[in-house]
């Protein structure tokens, strides 16, 4: 069905008047108001006024334009069933409405008032495309300069007509646009009159293999205002992605996103099991594997720096022997040269994926509970200042390490401990963590045993030396929580490890007892002020 008359009449005059040239070349009538035609007309091309279809004028400083009982039927009406009406009326159709609305977002995200917001409230943009979505057998919408040249391209090949499939595509379009900008006026009005509310919209839903577990169903969607999101991620090589693959990777890329070059974390069932930083990408990697070499295998881990054909070699994924290949399901970085990611495509089951996680910042989260939502604001501040509690200083004053440690906590399920050491060639480590227990004393003993475990792997001594060593490298350590000590013991069990330097945000009742019992210890407790509990 050849388009015969088309109304425009957008806000964003991007790529319009190519529009219009492209339905006046097919010999179709354009019809437009306000700017939009102000604008047709200054490209030379032809246009009727709609008030000479609507029969009334534009009125109220602009509130009144298009909405008239002309312009909707003529989007409206069944072409067959209500042909002799519509020419009894005197209505002629209308094929095609191009409009986009009023930026109300815009002007909501810059504070404006609710007095001001009000005059970014489309009316009648929205009745035409609804009007013409829900007549989409008959009548085409365009919402968005981004469809403009598919359908120029069409109309130029289909002889002015628009395809069925096209239409029903545009329509679909049509009626996710009109429904997001009234979520938009809906949450903006409740926000400045004080009643929260929530409304998302997702899109692009793509099945998963399966869920948290193969007898349950996943899918991946996409948050539709989301400026940056996960979903787009690209999978440059391996398997497709799994429901747990992307909860594992977006714990790594948290972890790494607040680092500094060339930090790599090492992440199991969303926990970081190693978190290194170093002065090159491969010693980044190695230091992060080697904090739980066990825990590392079947991994999912991130970078923050594009990823080196050096690096990938650490994985040994071509090994004759295949028990010296280091196994992971996903590597994450923001890039891959041409030689790594040809040699990660030698295991052809590892998930290789490109994102960055700088971009990967959102500033609200939200947890689906059943019939209700958690919303809360993202866990960004890392410390409010440092204040030492103790007599005794910091054994190591390393700011960089602690906010290594600092990181990993938060990173860590709660209850956390994160101990972090600077290593003799300059490396930052995660040397051990301990978390998602109920009480903090098993977190610590988590942490110290990884620890333990790590020291006791690396010396290279003589047997009576190796517990020295072991408590000669917990002393220049850092123990940091994610949350305050409840009791003394926490700092007892510390200590009793060799760890002397430990960071906590304080606020527990017993913060008197906690410092009385670490100077008795000789130890020094120090306050961040900012608590970094994750459930």
């Amino acid at each position: 069905m050849p388009i015969r008359r088309a109304l425009l009449s957008v806000t964003d005059k991007t790529g319009v008047v190519e529009l219009a040239r492209a339905l006046a070349a097919q010999g179709c009538e354009l019809i437009s108001t306000g700017g939009t035609r102000a604008a047709l007309e200054a490209a030379g091309l032809p246009v009727t006024e709609a008030a000479a279809v609507s029969g009334n004028p534009e009125a109220f400083g602009g509130r009144m334009k298009t909405i008239s009982f002309a312009i909707e039927s003529a989007l409206l009406y069944d072409r067959e069933r209500d042909a002799g009406e519509a020419a009894a009326l005197g209505i002629r159709p209308i094929d095609l409405v191009a409009c986009n609305l009023y930026p109300f977002r815009e002007h909501a995200d810059a504070g404006e008032p609710l007095e001001a917001l009000m005059e970014q409230v489309d009316i009648g943009g929205p009745t035409m495309i609804r009007a013409a979505a829900k007549n989409h057998r008959w009548a085409a919408v365009l919402t968005s300069p981004t469809q403009y040249a598919g359908v120029i391209a069409e109309l130029a090949a289909g002889a002015g007509a628009l395809s069925p499939a096209t239409r029903e595509r545009l329509m679909r379009e049509a009626f996710n646009h009109t429904a997001d900008y009234d979520a938009a006026i809906a949450q903006a009005v409740d926000q400045r009159l004080g009643a929260h509310s929530l409304r998302l919209a997702f899109e692009r839903g793509r099945p998963l293999r399966y869920g948290e577990n193969p007898h349950q169903g996943a899918w991946l969607l996409r948050e539709r205002s989301a400026p940056v999101s996960l979903a787009d991620a690209e999978v440059l090589s391996g398997k497709e992605i799994s429901h747990n693959n992307l909860v594992d990777l977006v714990a790594a890329l948290e972890a790494v996103q607040d680092l500094p070059a060339e930090a790599c974390a090492v992440v199991k069932h969303a926990n970081p099991c190693g978190l290194a930083v170093a002065p090159d990408q491969r010693a980044a990697l190695a230091a992060a594997w080697e904090g739980d070499p066990v825990s590392a295998f079947g991994s999912v881990i991130a970078f923050n720096t594009p990823v080196r054909a050096d690096t990938v070699g650490f994985f040994d994924l071509g090994h004759p022997d295949r028990a010296r290949r280091r196994f992971v399901e996903v590597v994450a970085a923001p890039g891959f040269t041409d030689d790594a990611l040809e040699g990660l495509k030698v295991h052809s089951n590892l998930r290789v994926v490109q994102v960055d996680p700088a971009a990967l910042r959102p500033r609200l989260t939200f947890r689906s509970l059943p019939g209700a939502c958690l919303l809360q604001e993202a866990d960004t501040t890392l410390e409010a200042g440092f204040a030492v509690q103790t007599r005794v200083s910091p054994a190591v004053d390393d700011p960089d390490l602690v906010r290594l440690g600092l990181v990993a906590t938060r990173q860590v399920k709660s209850n956390a401990i994160a101990v972090v050491r600077r290593r003799p060639d300059g490396v930052l480590q995660l040397l051990g963590a301990g978390g998602g227990q109920p009480n903090r004393l098993d977190s610590i003993r988590l942490a110290v045993g990884r620890c333990r475990d790590n020291l006791a792997r690396e010396y290279r001594g003589p047997e009576e030396g190796r517990e020295d060593y072991i408590r000669s490298v917990l002393g220049s350590a850092i123990l940091v929580s994610d949350a305050f000590f409840p009791f003394p013991d926490n700092v007892e069990g510390a200590a009793a490890a060799g760890i002397k330097t430990m960071y906590e945000p304080g606020g527990s009742m017993r913060d008197a007892k906690v410092v009385e019992r670490a100077d008795e210890l000789g130890v020094c407790v120090v306050f961040t002020g900012i608590r970094h509990f994750k459930h």
